[in-house]
């Protein structure tokens, strides 16, 4: 679901300081314009030669495309406000453009475009840190139904439950309401809220846009057929999986030789672990992944926790890296899982799901992942609370899963992969 943008700022420096016109501006002048003239001079910016043209109309497409990536993700994606994503399109967006220059032999300064990036980074970070508060989404709830309760308790919002059917003298970004349950007056408030130009969402809709989770209490509350994935999209993904694969053996493979022997020098036991779980239409396959603890074949399933005395020295390293998830491109190559998608699990948890669950096997309609939505938003589980949550996570993935969700969830594994989040 796409939230609109800000309506709330009605006097006129907040038009203004607050507008997209000003912030893309501003953001254009300081990395953009600021290093041309150190680099050259007022003079050239007002008569550029055909190369400094070519120079300033190459670094502004740049900044200009990093500045609507920034601002697309803040409104389509739960998490797309973190300052994390702001590094990774900046350096995307800059690489592409200095490799097509390169491809086509345009004649650009590096200079410019370097030292733009840098710049862009650096000013998009104080945009978000000056800004983060004014532009929290602030929403009007009415109270009753399902999932205002929920919204109201989201700490990365300001959510606030409408007393009367009236909005006072506060202004809001939007009204909320449960559309299964409301009565004649609260449909004819959300009306008139409409007509000032005040937009209206249903609380189900916005608490999963919000959230990034998908609440299901019985099938009937969600159209699952209608949710099978595209199969132009899973065909795509398969070609992107072997190919990202195939491309970083070179890295991989020295990683995974170093780590191989240390695992086997700490602790005797096969390097490579092998278990059974389940993946995409119900079915067993074996996964792989390098041993991170002591060798007990006989050993129960069951969770591991954060601080699990079974884990060795090595093994904290790789799970806190998730190096010790390597060996799965193995998997990817042999078609039984992908890069990104809901983890695989036990069969005996699967089992023990399904009787509380009916349609968790629902998770399974497509194939497992590597990363996936769960853990860049949750972490690994290790209780059946935790993990409820996280089949809340699964369920928002399979009903919005596409290639720009899973971009999305590759730069946070790489940002979890540098922080340990949700290791076990």
């Amino acid at each position: 679901m796409k939230l609109t943008t800000l309506r709330r700022f009605k006097r006129l420096h907040e038009q203004i300081l607050l507008s997209r016109a000003f912030s893309l501006l501003l953001g254009w002048a300081i990395a953009v314009v600021a290093p041309f003239v150190m680099f050259w001079s007022w003079e050239s910016l007002l008569s550029p030669t055909d190369g400094q043209q070519t120079a300033l109309v190459t670094t502004s497409f740049s900044c200009v495309l990093c500045y609507f990536g920034l601002q697309r993700l803040r409104v389509i994606y739960p998490g797309g406000r973190a300052a994390a994503f702001i590094i990774p399109i900046v350096l995307l967006i800059y690489g592409a453009v200095t490799l097509i220059t390169l491809l086509l032999r345009v004649e650009v300064s590096r200079y410019l475009l370097l030292s733009s990036a840098v710049i862009s980074v650096l000013w998009f970070h104080i945009e978000y840190t000056l800004t983060y508060k004014y532009m929290r989404l602030k929403l009007g709830v009415v109270p009753g139904g399902q999932y205002t309760d929920e919204l109201i308790e989201l700490d990365f919002i300001d959510a606030r439950p409408l007393a009367e059917l009236s909005l006072g003298d506060r202004r809001y970004d939007g009204v909320v309401a449960d559309f299964r349950s409301i009565d004649e007056a609260t449909q004819r408030f959300l009306t008139q809220c409409a007509l000032e130009r005040i937009p209206v969402y249903d609380a189900k809709q916005i608490y999963e846009s919000l959230s990034g989770k998908v609440k299901i209490h019985r099938m009937s509350e969600n159209n699952m057929g209608a949710l099978l994935p595209s199969p132009i999209y899973e065909r795509m993904k398969t070609c992107i999986d072997i190919l990202l694969v195939l491309l970083t053996l070179p890295i991989v493979l020295p990683i995974a030789l170093i780590t191989a022997i240390l695992v086997r020098l700490e602790s005797p036991g096969p390097v490579i672990y092998t278990q059974t779980r389940i993946g995409r239409g119900n079915k067993p396959f074996t996964i792989y992944k390098f041993r991170s603890m002591r060798f007990d074949r006989a050993a129960p399933e069951q969770f591991a926790g954060e601080n699990d005395p079974r884990i060795t020295r090595v093994g904290k390293v790789i799970r806190k890296l998730r190096i010790d998830e390597l060996p799965q491109f193995l998997n990817v190559l042999k078609g039984e899982m992908s890069l990104i998608g809901p983890r695989p699990e036990q069969p005996s948890f699967v089992v023990e799901y399904d009787q509380k669950i009916p349609f968790y096997s629902y998770r399974h309609i497509v194939k497992p992942g590597i990363s996936g939505w769960a853990q860049v938003r949750h972490g690994y589980t290790a209780s059946m609370d935790e993990t409820q949550v996280k089949i809340e996570h699964d369920f928002y993935y399979i009903k919005n899963c596409s290639l720009g969700l899973d971009l999305i969830i590759a730069v946070l594994t790489i940002k979890i992969m540098l922080t340990g989040f949700g290791a076990r």
